[in-house]
This record gives C-alpha cells, sequence and structure tokens, in this order.
C-alpha cells in the first residue's frame, strides 16, 4: 500500500457497492462518472488490491472488495463519529448549525442571519465557506450540516427552495456584445465557456453551460478551469471564454475588465438551502429550518437584505 485513502473515496466506494453502477453512483453523488472512476482506481492502487470486477454491463465487488466492505464502513462511521465529537467539543452545551456558503455570500448571509434571529427563533449559526464544487462533498461527509446553494442538486440532498432570479452572462468588457442592455442564447453560440473542474457533476456543468443550447448544439469549453466565481470572472476578463452566473453575482463580486448581460431566453436558477438526507436532521437544523420557512411564508422569496434582489452564493 503505498499511501493511505482518502475518507472521501471510501465514502465513493460504499456508494458503488450500493449501486454497483459508476453512472447511477457518480449522479447519486453529483460528480462527474470520470472524476469517480479516477478516485475508485486511485483507491484501488492506495491499498494495492483489485475491489471490483468492471465490464461493459456491471460492476461487482471482487472477493478482497467483500471481505473489506466491512472494515471501509468502518473506518467511515468512525470518522463521522469522530466529526460528531469534535462538532460537541467546540462549543460545550450548545447546540448549532454549521452552515456552509460560496464565500461571495457571506456578508450578505450574515446580515439575513441577524434578521432571522430577530424575527424568530434561531439557533447558533457557524459559517464556512464551502464552494460551488465542493457544496455536496461537504454535506456527505458532514464537514456542513447544510448549504446555501444554486441547483441543481443530486438525489439524497434535501432541498428548501429560497427563491429565483435570473442568470446573466459574464463577457470581457471590450466584446462586441459587451455595450448591449440585453443579448439572446443565439447571439451567443460558438462563444467557448470557461470550462468546469472535473469534479463538477455533468447535469450541474450543463444547467450552468446552458448545454446543449436551445437548438442541440453542444457547447464548446475552454482548456481553463474555473472553480470558484472569482476565478470564472478573471478567466473572462482575461478573454479566455465567457460563464453564466447569477444576478446576485454582478452585485457580490464587482470587477473591472468584464461585463455583465441579461440573457433573454435564458431560464432562471434556484437558490436553495440543502442538507443531506442521510442524517437526521438535528435540532439546531430543525429550528433553523423553521425559522426560514416562517420567514418565506410571511416574507415570500429570500430578499437580498441591501437591495430588490433575490440572492445566495453564486457558481
Amino acid at each position: 500500500m503505498t499511501a493511505d485513502p482518502s475518507t472521501h473515496q471510501l465514502r465513493l466506494l460504499l456508494v458503488l457497492a450500493e449501486e454497483l453502477h459508476f453512472g447511477r453512483a457518480a449522479k447519486r453523488l453529483f460528480i462527474s462518472q470520470p472524476a469517480f472512476s479516477r478516485q475508485i482506481r486511485t483507491l484501488e492502487e492506495r491499498l494495492g488490491v483489485a475491489l471490483l470486477k468492471r465490464s461493459t454491463r456491471r460492476v461487482e465487488l471482487t472477493p478482497a472488495g467483500e471481505a473489506l466492505l466491512p472494515h471501509v464502513r468502518a473506518v467511515v462511521d468512525a470518522v463521522d463519529g469522530l466529526h460528531g465529537a469534535v462538532k460537541a467539543q467546540a462549543r460545550p452545551g450548545q447546540d448549532r448549525v454549521v452552515l456552509g456558503s460560496y464565500v461571495s455570500g457571506l456578508p450578505a448571509l450574515r446580515i439575513l442571519l441577524d434578521r432571522l434571529r430577530r424575527e424568530h427563533s434561531c439557533p447558533e449559526v457557524e459559517l464556512r465557506a464551502v464552494g460551488p464544487v465542493d457544496q455536496v462533498s461537504a454535506l456527505l461527509n458532514g464537514d456542513a450540516d447544510a448549504v446555501i446553494c444554486y441547483g441543481p442538486m443530486p438525489e439524497g440532498i434535501r432541498t428548501l427552495p429560497l427563491g429565483t432570479e435570473p442568470r446573466l452572462v459574464c463577457l470581457p468588457d471590450n466584446h462586441p456584445l459587451a455595450d448591449r442592455e440585453a443579448v439572446t442564447l443565439a447571439e451567443l453560440a460558438g462563444l467557448p465557456v470557461v470550462g468546469f473542474p472535473p469534479q463538477a457533476s455533468t447535469e450541474w456543468r450543463d444547467f450552468w453551460a446552458v448545454d446543449p443550447r436551445p437548438d442541440g448544439t453542444p457547447v464548446r469549453y475552454t482548456e481553463q478551469t474555473g472553480a470558484t466565481l472569482e476565478a470564472c470572472i478573471s478567466l473572462v476578463g482575461l478573454g479566455h471564454g465567457i460563464r453564466f452566473i447569477s444576478e446576485s453575482g454582478r452585485d457580490l463580486m464587482p470587477r473591472p475588465g468584464v461585463r455583465f448581460i441579461a440573457v433573454t431566453d435564458l431560464p432562471p436558477c434556484t437558490a436553495l438551502f440543502a442538507w443531506p438526507a442521510s442524517r437526521p436532521a438535528s435540532q439546531a437544523l430543525t429550528s433553523l429550518l423553521g425559522a426560514l420557512r416562517s420567514h418565506l411564508r410571511t416574507a415570500g422569496e429570500v430578499r437580498h437584505p441591501t437591495s430588490d434582489k433575490s440572492w445566495w452564493n453564486t457558481p
């Protein structure tokens, strides 16, 4: 064994053992199938043993895989127990929610949480920066109790819709379309989209790249990839491609060298409060969900605290 396996790789193996299908397992965890397969092969290399029998039709555990599966599950359970113990020790006697959000949305999120505390019974919340590509793994690994995100989200993740908002296209400021108030998807045809990291799922990538376009044309991606909003906007400003973002991204991340343009025929995105279905919701999480639901009933969609727009973190 050349290196210790990661807990993430062990979790992937447990899901694959349940699904016995790489595509379904990858979709369930909201990562791309090639990235999933690479992680499993790395796990086999690190353990020094073949865990799976692969064929064009099915996947089976090898005898070694079957024998090791209980130990894998025990390790994952132990790590989950450790995370729980650490959380309990971090603030003894206080129940809290670890809430992940993309870093650009954290200032506005704090304002909303302060409002919820004033208007409703709301537990203590620890904010944690979570990137849009890592938000699902943060939930499944127990690094966050819930996340504020944009869909789509995979099966196994429960969601509370918070509101919708338009998606805009981010263009270099020297592009011929940059001075327009609005454009159509047809006018953006042929422009490459800044690439997505390999761990991004196909469904998530397709939604945020609008791939394929309404006429069935596939999208061309750049070799450069951006996993964060900051990285994507920087690449757009350097002329490497375009990216679609939520309207909040324009308000939260203004940058020189780029323009944010409305796209008249682009469907909106939905802001979500998301948490894993595989774990029972804690009393604190249940309390926070109750406060959010009560706020939504009385105020409608969650609005940006400093403007008249819906908001949350942006891919």
